[in-house]
C-alpha cells in the first residue's frame, strides 16, 4: 500500500469489476475468493485499490 493508494467501497469495487453483481461479490466473499476486504468499525468494508489490483493480477490466465 502506497500514501496514494485508496479506500474503494463495495459499489466502487463492482464498478471496477465491470459491474459484478454485489451478491456476486458477497459469494466470492464467503467462499475465499474475493479480494482482501477491511472492515470498518460500522461494518461496512473497504477494499484498498492496491489489493483489488493484485488479486485481478492473481487470476491472469496465461495465453
Amino acid at each position: 500500500m502506497s500514501r496514494s493508494d485508496e479506500l474503494l467501497t463495495v459499489p466502487q469495487v463492482l464498478t471496477e469489476l465491470g459491474g459484478v453483481s454485489r451478491r456476486t461479490f458477497y459469494r466470492w466473499r464467503e467462499l475465499g475468493r474475493a479480494p482482501v476486504c477491511v472492515q470498518l468499525p460500522n461494518l461496512e468494508l473497504r477494499v484498498w485499490r492496491s489489493d483489488l489490483i493484485a488479486w485481478l493480477d492473481s487470476r491472469r490466465e496465461a495465453a
